[in-house]
């Protein structure tokens, strides 16, 4: 791989990183950085090779045992594949999280041999304020669904989600009845962490309707952020009908 073409944009990145106030970023999370811009530019795409150690070595002017903290560290946050032998490369896409692995709801009904169908209720921008503190936005507009879910013919799941537009520009161009927004994010973009939190509540009335749930019956809220190398992609919330769904997963 030439290197050539990639050094001003290498030097670049590390004069700009260099040029925050306080202390100075340490030159192998520089390059952790670097190389997750790489990716989500699409400059190095999933399965691709990148340049060798040494390459790096030459392009930052580093330590090589900077250069391998970066990528050992990225190859750990599942960024990045080494193959001993062959390189590096950047792993395929996917998403996973550390405590309770979050399905494809399409992927879990398929699963349990039924069919899943979606109705789309929403898909606007938003210039909520606090879908924009959620996105660690300081201003939108950003992109909003709201989602029914089926299982067979039965609501299962209702999906208010907010969408950063700066991950994905095409959010709103989408057919979600025919691709969840779980499935085309997890398929466009890397996610490389997620936090999110469960709750035990009664819906409003706009979301009991939608799930044709009785006056006080409880659902399950999974509310989650995920992000996709420094920004925060989406913020979404899962409402479930209790007596019809459980959330499991393995520590």
């Amino acid at each position: 791989m030439n290197i050539n073409g990639h050094q001003e944009i290498a030097e670049d990145h590390l004069a700009n990183t260099h040029a925050t106030p306080g202390k100075a970023m340490p030159a192998y999370e520089q390059i952790k950085r670097y190389v997750i811009a790489r990716i989500e530019e699409g400059v190095w795409k999933p399965g691709g090779l990148i340049p060798s150690e040494a390459e790096l070595v030459k392009e930052f002017g580093v330590a090589r045992m900077t250069v391998s903290r970066a990528l050992r560290e990225l190859t750990t946050e599942r960024v990045l594949t080494r193959v001993q032998g062959s390189g590096t490369y950047v792993a395929p896409r996917h998403y996973e999280s550390t405590v309770l692995e979050i399905r494809n709801i399409a992927d879990e009904i398929a699963a349990r041999n039924h069919r899943h169908s979606a109705r789309v209720l929403t898909l606007e921008e938003s210039d909520d304020p606090l879908a924009l503190d959620a996105l660690a936005l300081a201003k939108g507009p950003v992109f909003h669904s709201r989602i029914v879910h089926n299982e067979e013919s039965e609501p299962i799941q209702y999906e208010d989600r907010y969408v950063n537009p700066r991950v994905f520009p095409d959010y709103l161009n989408q057919d979600f009845t025919v691709e969840t927004p779980n499935h085309y994010m997890v398929r466009l973009a890397p996610i490389q962490r997620a936090e999110f939190r469960i709750y035990a509540q009664k819906p409003n009335a706009h979301v009991r309707r939608h799930l044709m749930m009785e006056i006080g019956e409880p659902c399950l809220m999974l509310w989650r952020r995920t992000w996709v190398g420094e920004h925060v992609a989406t913020s979404v919330q899962l409402w479930h009908p209790a007596s019809r769904f459980h959330l499991a997963g393995n520590v």
